[in-house]
């Protein structure tokens, strides 16, 4: 069982998980608007992931017996400045997740809630990853500069995440 504190900050984290893909989902629109398909599969493929995260956090709330209560999700930005900017976004808001994510693990921490912090360190290697990703693909867009035929490629390695 986990305390009405720790029940209530998962709660919003599931809220966070939701906007997350949400944004996610609002950035592959945009790419599929501007025809970029390559992109708009890549963030179509993170809003899927972050809607699994979500649930991870919405089942255990459940399997400790305690009350999900859903919020609205804020709206996400519907207009980029180039994929660029997507992708300074992306690593900005997974950084701010990753936070969240230290700060429910300094909770579970403070509450000796053993189970809460296993649940969440899978949750702290999984942000190495997103951080990295992220990153990975900033690097190659600010590498390739405004060269059409560099932002194509990657477009295309975009397209072929799983």
């Amino acid at each position: 069982m986990i305390s009405k504190k720790m029940q209530d900050a998962l709660n919003r984290q599931i809220n966070r998980e939701m906007y997350s893909a949400y944004l996610y989902l609002s950035m592959a629109a945009y790419s599929e608007h501007v025809g970029l398909k390559g992109f708009a599969h890549w963030f179509e493929a993170q809003y899927r992931e972050e809607m699994d995260h979500a649930m991870r956090f919405y089942r255990y709330v459940f399997e400790q017996g305690a009350k999900v209560t859903l919020e609205a999700i804020e709206k996400p930005p519907a207009e980029y400045a180039s994929p660029l900017d997507m992708f300074e976004k992306t690593l900005e808001h997974e950084k701010a997740v990753t936070k969240m994510i230290s700060d429910l693990t300094d909770l579970a921490i403070a509450e000796k809630d053993h189970a809460t912090q296993v649940l969440l360190q899978w949750f702290i290697s999984e942000q190495v990853e997103e951080e990295a990703h992220a990153a990975e693909i900033l690097g190659k867009l600010k590498f390739v500069g405004d060269h059409p035929n560099g932002l194509f490629m990657i477009d295309h390695e975009l397209g072929s995440r799983q």
